[in-house]
């Protein structure tokens, strides 16, 4: 049953040359039926790549995409194979380099913790306390316009124009106030 899957696949790969050039000058149907043939070969070599099974489809259609987007640049008298292998290895390592850091990024989520810590709507007296004055504490590092621009427009939730009116600054000097206490207070947590 494998040799015989084998041979249909050899016997349409040796008609990719031809389907591509048809699709190059315009053959819609021709160019569909290469996708739609070439799909197959593209995620066996994306699945010899590593690429997990429930992750291959997606990088088939990156390729897909690819070769849509440079299938002008193929001479149909060259060999196809290695043209396809070449750009489904390619979206591979993209496809790879992206999910790891977007793994690196994520935060792991343990059932047992979530269980274990308390709500955060109803947090204990002590824990609200010590984040006030944590908070306190930063504010207090600011200088005054920038703890006046984050007290009306952060912690009060006052409207830029209001708070402007309120002060008599120009909108843009407390959008910077803003700014620049945030970053301040960034700075000193992470200090923290």
């Amino acid at each position: 049953m494998v040799d015989e899957r084998s041979d249909i696949r050899n016997r349409n790969s040796d008609r990719w040359p031809a389907l591509l050039a048809a699709g190059q000058a315009g053959d819609a149907r021709a160019y569909r039926l290469f996708l739609a043939e070439a799909s197959g070969f593209l995620r066996s070599i994306i699945l010899r790549t590593g690429i997990l099974p429930h992750s291959a489809d997606d990088v088939v259609q990156e390729a897909l995409i690819t070769i849509h987007a440079i299938r002008h640049t193929y001479d149909p008298r060259r060999p196809i194979k290695p043209w396809l292998t070449a750009i489904a290895r390619r979206r591979a390592v993209d496809w790879r380099r992206k999910s790891s850091s977007t793994v690196a990024r994520e935060i792991a989520f343990d059932p047992e913790i979530v269980a274990a810590a308390p709500d955060p709507q109803s947090g204990t007296a002590i824990a609200r306390i010590d984040a006030r004055a944590i908070v306190n504490r930063a504010l207090q590092s600011l200088s005054p316009g920038q703890r006046r621009a984050i007290e009306l427009l952060k912690l009060k939730e006052m409207e830029l124009k209001e708070a402007s009116r309120t002060t008599g600054q120009s909108t843009g000097a407390l959008k910077i106030a803003v700014h620049r206490a945030i970053q301040s207070m960034r700075a000193r947590f992470a200090a923290a």
